[in-house]
């Protein structure tokens, strides 16, 4: 059996792409007609790069959106307003090094809204045309590669948009499964697979919820989860998967919660795949608290075997080792060499070269099939 291969799901967008989707985002004008036509052949371009790098798993790019945490902001009332985020608790004690990371990596221009009202599902339209961009586009290109489209967890959406209008976390996260599952519902229902991105569960802890003790976030995490389970009830367990993240930048990461912390949190999660970041260097020794954990049978390990942060492209032969690594636990039947997080989380935003992008992904597909065999 060969190991099939995937990513996190964010590809790189373009400096011309990226103008246009910012200034949507602000709210400024553009050319419809010109923007739809980027986006197309942007996805359409992507499918042929993940394609030919061998990707077995592939997605639309996340091209048509903003960003992966806050594009919901003009599908749902509620929102408004603008906050700057805090540092991340690692980044606080390093001033020079976040000025030089911006330099190389670009701003984070996009809006970051703060919950000031009731929300409510007001707009599934723009959910409903990435949907029909990357089924046009997987038509047009006819390889039957099976898909996935990325989701905001409810989780998610509470810690970038921060709220200011419900009396506790958990009245928040109410709403929020009633208002995003239509948009799960309407991707499943397109014969896509599911992405829920849930930094929330652990890249939260040194960043919007830094002040909170440990076993505080904890709490937060597992609501955070049960949340996501509700908006899925019914849902086919087989067609989600679910991302870890401890934030997609190289900072020193000596904040981060440790896995063993949040583990039995996520694995209560409804998705069967969990795609968790193992190739960053703060991260990687952690698959031996995989190996110690009470795993369920339906779980498949999609370890991030590639690192997001640097345009070092990954040997075959150590992609295949920290593979190994994890078919030991499980078995290589539940698993999927993936990357760490996405090469383009949000528009103008980012470290790796987009050529380089292709040349890690051709890499895993190589060194999967040297674990494989």
């Amino acid at each position: 059996m060969t190991i099939e291969t995937t990513h996190v799901g964010s590809l790189p967008r373009g400096d011309a792409l990226s103008a246009l989707l910012i200034a949507k985002d602000k709210g400024e004008a553009y050319d419809p007609a010109a923007f739809e036509a980027a986006v197309e052949a942007a996805i359409a371009d992507a499918i042929k790069h993940q394609r030919d790098a061998g990707v077995s798993i592939i997605s639309d790019g996340e091209l048509g959106k903003v960003g992966y945490s806050t594009y919901m902001q003009e599908r749902l009332s509620g929102f408004g307003g603008h906050i700057d985020r805090k540092p991340a608790k690692d980044m606080a004690a390093h001033p020079a090094l976040a000025k030089k990371l911006s330099a190389i990596m670009g701003s984070q221009e996009f809006t970051r809204a703060s919950c000031i009202g009731e929300v409510k599902l007001v707009n599934l339209q723009p959910a409903l045309d990435d949907i029909r961009r990357f089924k046009t586009a997987l038509a047009a290109d006819g390889s039957g590669t099976r898909a996935f489209m990325n989701a905001a967890s409810p989780g998610l959406i509470t810690a970038f948009q921060v709220n200011r209008y419900y009396p506790s976390h958990e009245a928040y996260l109410d709403a929020l499964v009633t208002a995003m599952r239509p948009e799960y519902e309407a991707i499943l229902d397109a014969g896509l697979d599911i992405q829920f991105d849930c930094p929330d569960l652990a890249m939260s802890a040194h960043t919007g919820y830094q002040d909170m003790s440990q076993d505080e976030f904890v709490k937060i995490a597992a609501a955070n989860v049960e949340a996501l389970n509700a908006a899925t009830e019914g849902l086919p367990a087989d067609r989600m998967r679910m991302h870890l993240c401890w934030g997609n930048y190289e900072g020193p990461h000596d904040h981060d919660i440790p896995l063993e912390a949040v583990i039995d949190v996520v694995l209560s999660a409804r998705p069967n795949t969990v795609l968790f970041e193992s190739a960053n260097p703060c991260h990687e020794h952690e698959w031996t608290v995989w190996r110690d954990a009470d795993i369920p049978d339906d779980k498949i390990l999609a370890p991030g075997v590639i690192d997001t942060c640097s345009n070092y492209v990954e040997h075959p032969r150590l992609i295949a080792q920290r593979l190994q690594r994890f078919i030991d636990i499980v078995g290589q039947d539940r698993v999927i060499a993936s990357t760490d997080c996405g090469f383009g989380t949000f528009a103008g935003y980012g470290k790796i070269d987009p050529e380089v992008t292709w040349k890690k992904l051709r890499n895993l597909r190589i060194g999967a099939d040297l674990a494989s065999a």
